[in-house]
């Protein structure tokens, strides 16, 4: 997992973000820019889960989305099942 490059198409990621933790809004999503510890806070503030937790899960979508890039937004706005 990188998250290196989830960082770096934070913004493309952030509809991902928002699907997998609903009760971010979009300013905290926008806060967090793609910074990791930022957002495990914010899960655990949000979800009132332990550290642990928030990184498993973090784990989990950085294994899904870690490979994500442009070519995959396109794929995404065309439909892509």
């Amino acid at each position: 997992m990188n998250w290196d490059r989830i960082e770096g198409n934070w913004k493309q990621l952030t509809g991902k973000v928002k699907e997998q933790w609903g009760k971010l809004t979009d300013d905290q999503i926008d806060t967090i820019g793609g910074k990791r510890d930022q957002l495990a806070g914010k899960i655990q503030e949000s979800y009132g889960i332990t550290k642990d937790e928030a990184e498993q899960q973090i784990d989990r979508f950085a294994d899904q989305y870690a490979e994500y890039d442009d070519d995959d937004v396109t794929r995404d706005i065309r439909g892509r099942h």
